[in-house]
């Protein structure tokens, strides 16, 4: 089952633990980083594109981020 808030959890660690800033992942998805941001912040969920984008960007399993493996 998916758990939002694990999502936004698991999205916010990816994005910190990374090693690219805000500012630099918000070019590489072409929105603003006010919008990262708000990722780390967990307000907001990015679109299905963006989401694809960040797994591939962080090489990170998009079935971790979802929450469905550890």
């Amino acid at each position: 089952m998916v758990n939002i808030a694990v999502i936004k959890e698991r999205i916010k660690e990816t994005i910190k633990n990374s090693g690219i800033t805000q500012t630099q992942l918000a070019k590489l998805l072409f929105v603003s980083p006010s919008c990262v941001a708000h990722y780390v912040k967990g307000d907001i969920l990015p679109s299905l594109d963006k989401f694809v984008e960040l797994c591939v960007i962080t090489e990170t399993d998009p079935s971790y981020l979802l929450g469905l493996t550890d």
